[in-house]
């Protein structure tokens, strides 16, 4: 009878603690073993409205208008400043006008990497950019590849705007973390 009350324990354990494959301790045993990591990239980000080859284009609103107008991007993301410098990246996805008070834009938008360490990796942004703030935070509400599971927020910056023609150069710092 003494052996009964073990037998029990002895089954209840067993059964906790693993599956028919060893999946539930594999699970168990790698939550330890996933790392965090951090990263900040630094690039720059060319918004282009004007010229033969926009790389944004009004898809909602009239030209001068104001909130609700939307524009779709596929945008230059480059090492440098000079919009010559070597492309990293696109910043492809769409930003509307969403304040009625201020100008303030709803930026919906993929960092889709094509050079580096990062190539065929993507971070997702979904945030408010008040644009006339020196420096706008967004968040990171996810990613691909090696951003799987990334969280984390950019800092965007203007470091040039035409106000003829709405072209713009944006410098962004990105922080960055993902589970390995």
């Amino acid at each position: 009878m003494s052996s009964f009350p073990f037998f029990i324990l002895f089954t209840i354990f067993s059964t906790f603690f693993l599956s028919t494959d060893g999946v539930l301790m594999r699970q168990f045993f790698k939550a330890d073993q996933n790392k965090v990591e951090t990263s900040h990239l630094h690039f720059f980000f060319h918004d282009i409205l004007s010229g033969k080859t926009p790389s944004a284009v009004r898809i909602i609103g009239l030209r001068n208008s104001g909130f609700g107008s939307t524009l779709m991007i596929d945008d230059a993301l480059t090492e440098k400043q000079d919009p010559k410098s070597k492309i990293i990246g696109r910043a492809q996805g769409f930003y509307s006008v969403a304040a009625q008070q201020e100008i303030a834009l709803l930026m919906v938008m993929n960092f889709v990497f094509v050079e580096g360490k990062y190539k065929g990796s993507s971070i997702s942004i979904l945030g408010r950019n008040p644009v006339m703030n020196d420096v706008r935070e967004m968040p990171i509400v996810g990613g691909t590849g090696l951003f799987r599971f990334a969280r984390g927020y950019v800092l965007a910056h203007t470091v040039w705007f035409d106000a003829n023609t709405g072209d713009a150069i944006v410098e962004y710092n990105v922080y960055v973390s993902q589970t390995s």
